[in-house]
């Protein structure tokens, strides 16, 4: 690890020359490019010096303890000492958690994906429930939220919907939310009183640029039909919905949210390479996802994550495991303490992999 961090400072001291280079500074493009690697590197090193300077304190504190003959200088030495080393297992961690790898979609937007499972109506209604719950959370956060598109049932419930949520780092926040979702309590139609379990499942996917993934037109096929609603005016009386199925994988993606068929089309594109891309990393990230397996147990969709156990106001995510007991903030988006457990266990889970290597 400290042999990373030494290259890691010489390679700041080594951009920091080059930024000055009046070459380098007419050249714009290039000057950026050296800016932004400069940034990114200059907070491991603000760190790692930081650790430096704490570990060369021990060094001295204990170096007046055991050799100065003034006994004043040695009890603040040892009061020194104590500090410090209180100080430098705390940074230590923090410079490991800086090291680590990052994950290229963390900045990104997402498109979330919510679909009703095994439980006929009322998993159409707790698929409804979750889509709002994340929608909150993004209101909370101050994101912005578009519907992609939403397929209801009779009850109020969705079989199946789609949004698209930008902010900073939403990617980094929700990725771990990827799963099946199962929902424990008395639905309103049962007269007998007796709990059902019915589940929900929950896709993330980091949004893609155009040139990230490559779309060939005769892979596709696009068919128009006529949005279905409740009623009223928001049933179209054009074909402006939009169905896109990729011959190649055999994905399909359907839109009828938007108000014209040209938006529902790009609507439809966006999600369509979103999922493209999800497999390809998928793919190259099957040997790793093998290792997370064997620790953590799948956390792909087939997998059920979290179970909301509506009667005790209980979640329970079984990747950590974590409980809360508080269900209607939960469920009104308060999830942050769920979700910073989920990174702080990945990270150490990253970390004990980082210290083997």
């Amino acid at each position: 690890m400290f042999d990373r961090l030494q290259f890691t400072e010489e390679k700041y001291e080594e951009l920091s020359l080059k930024l000055s280079d009046p070459e380098v500074i007419g050249d714009q493009k290039l000057w950026q490019r050296l800016m932004k690697e400069h940034s990114e590197l200059s907070v491991i090193v603000a760190k790692y010096r930081e650790y430096k300077a704490v570990t060369k304190g021990i060094e001295d504190a204990k170096e007046i303890i055991y050799e100065s003959d003034d006994e004043e200088m040695r009890e603040l030495a040892k009061m020194e000492l104590s500090e410090l080393e209180g100080q430098v297992e705390t940074l230590e961690m923090e410079v490991k958690k800086l090291l680590l790898p990052k994950d290229p979609n963390d900045e990104r937007d997402v498109i979330l994906e919510v679909r009703a499972g095994a439980g006929g109506d009322e998993a159409g209604l707790f698929a409804s429930e979750l889509l709002r719950l994340y929608m909150r959370y993004a209101e909370r956060k101050r994101w912005k939220v578009e519907v992609l598109n939403t397929n209801e049932t009779g009850v109020g419930g969705i079989k199946e919907a789609s949004v698209l949520i930008r902010g900073q780092g939403a990617y980094s926040k929700l990725k771990y939310e990827s799963g099946t979702h199962r929902v424990q309590r008395i639905p309103q139609t049962e007269s007998g009183g007796r709990i059902h379990t019915s589940t929900a499942t929950v896709a993330v996917l980091p949004e893609v640029d155009d040139v990230e993934v490559e779309i060939k037109q005769n892979d596709l096929r696009i068919d128009v039909f006529r949005s279905s609603g409740n009623g009223g005016q928001s049933v179209n009386t054009t074909d402006s919905a939009v169905r896109i199925t990729h011959l190649p994988t055999g994905l399909v993606v359907s839109c009828q949210d938007g108000k014209s068929q040209l938006s529902n089309k790009e609507k439809a594109m966006q999600v369509l390479k979103a999922r493209l891309y999800e497999i390809e990393l998928n793919k190259q990230n099957e040997q790793i996802a093998e290792q997370r397996r064997s620790q953590v147990g799948t956390g792909d969709r087939s997998a059920k994550i979290r179970t909301y156990n509506f009667p005790q106001a209980r979640i329970t995510d079984h990747r950590i495991p974590i409980t809360l007991y508080k269900m209607d903030s939960y469920m009104d988006g308060e999830i942050d303490e769920m979700i910073d457990e989920l990174t702080t266990f990945f990270q150490t889970e990253a970390l004990k992999a980082l210290d083997e290597v």
